[in-house]
């Protein structure tokens, strides 16, 4: 018998100073028996970081062709497309024919996938969004993960402050080239 999702919720007070997004988010998030929790964390992360009218969670893992997140216009038409981790080449090139919009969140070390990116031919290479998630802030939401999760993040100047109940975790952002 197959292992079913684990449902989590996160419930966040959503302050993108530099966006000017405000906004309470309630989301449900499934975690797929072979996602990590890491993962789980960064794929929330990435959607509040990126939170806009349209967004939502692909369909999962096991819908490969789906990106982690993505931002749909009322037509349905993908307008941002939003991966979680080190996604492939061929991946990378699919997504930014597909969207206006193509943002990579990693959140492991990016040096080897970054050397196979520049040898592959990936469209439009140079308007690709990639950032790194702050590992201290991971290691944090990750060592204490529950069920139900009520966190206030604020967004200022490519610095994340998290608060989960009486801890306060911050990290930056980091660009890459």
């Amino acid at each position: 018998m197959a292992l079913g999702a684990t449902i989590h919720r996160f419930s966040i007070e959503l302050s993108d100073v530099e966006r000017s997004v405000y906004e309470s988010l309630d989301l449900r998030v499934a975690q797929h028996p072979s996602e990590t929790p890491r993962r789980m964390i960064a794929r929330v992360l990435a959607y509040a970081l990126q939170h806009e009218e349209g967004i939502d969670f692909g369909r999962g893992l096991s819908a490969t062709d789906d990106p982690a997140v993505w931002v749909r216009d009322p037509a349905g038409d993908v307008r941002v497309w939003i991966e979680v981790g080190q996604p492939s080449p061929e991946r990378l090139h699919r997504a930014s024919k597909a969207a206006g919009r193509t943002v990579v969140y990693a959140y492991a070390d990016p040096t080897p996938w970054l050397r196979e990116l520049d040898k592959a031919t990936v469209h439009r290479r140079e308007a690709l969004e990639l950032w790194v998630l702050p590992p201290s802030l991971l290691d944090a939401l990750e060592a204490a993960l529950e069920r139900h999760e009520r966190w206030s993040l604020t967004v200022s100047e490519g610095t994340l402050y998290l608060t989960r109940g009486e801890a306060t975790f911050e990290g930056t952002l980091e660009r890459l080239p």
